[in-house]
């Protein structure tokens, strides 16, 4: 018979991203994060291959990243809104952790499972904040998209792109929840 996790589980059950716009200081040590980062890092990695890593971007970061993502937004063309929405997930953070995903060169590894497992470190890292009492949040949007952006402003390599940016703070107000897949509609059982 498995032995179960109570508490484990009932936190997956419960769990709630917070939103961005609502996190506030303070914000994790570097120790605390260390400790997030750690747990984050257990993720599945067929093969080994570490095929994401972390940039820990603090104020003196996001203030410089909201300033890049209102040029670039310029350049590109956006809509005020658009420019407005992607330079204030910047510049009204505290603190955010870049997943990057790295997929390497592999003969045994196709670099799809790669892609997914820098997704599954963005979920786990999310839960590990959740878990260690931080409100976060997992965001993209189209500066990280963009690649003029993610090579200027966090030094990514041609092979690298932003898998998500998981904001991490206190949580100021809580959300209510939403609501949540109907498990009929989206499961099918295979019994032959």
């Amino acid at each position: 018979m498995p032995t179960p996790n109570p508490a484990a589980l009932e936190f997956l059950l419960t769990r709630r991203s917070r939103p961005a716009k609502t996190l506030a200081l303070p914000v994790p040590d570097r120790a605390a994060l260390e400790q997030i980062l750690t747990a984050a890092a257990r993720t599945p990695d067929h093969g080994k291959l570490e095929p994401w890593r972390f940039i820990v971007l603090e104020k003196v970061a996001l203030t410089r990243l909201a300033a890049l993502a209102r040029s670039r937004g310029a350049s590109l063309g956006l809509a005020p809104e658009q420019i407005d929405k992607g330079t204030a997930q910047f510049a009204d953070a505290d603190l955010v952790v870049a997943v990057i995903a790295a997929p390497q060169p592999s003969p045994k590894i196709p670099e799809i499972e790669q892609i997914l497992s820098a997704g599954a470190v963005c979920l786990a890292l999310l839960n590990a904040a959740l878990a260690s009492g931080w409100g976060a949040n997992w965001l993209t949007g189209w500066a990280s998209q963009d690649r003029d952006f993610a090579t200027a402003g966090l030094g990514l390599q041609p092979h690298e792109f932003v898998a998500g940016l998981i904001h991490i703070g206190t949580e100021r107000s809580a959300p209510p929840d939403r609501p949540r897949p109907d498990l009929a509609r989206i499961t099918t059982w295979m019994t032959e």
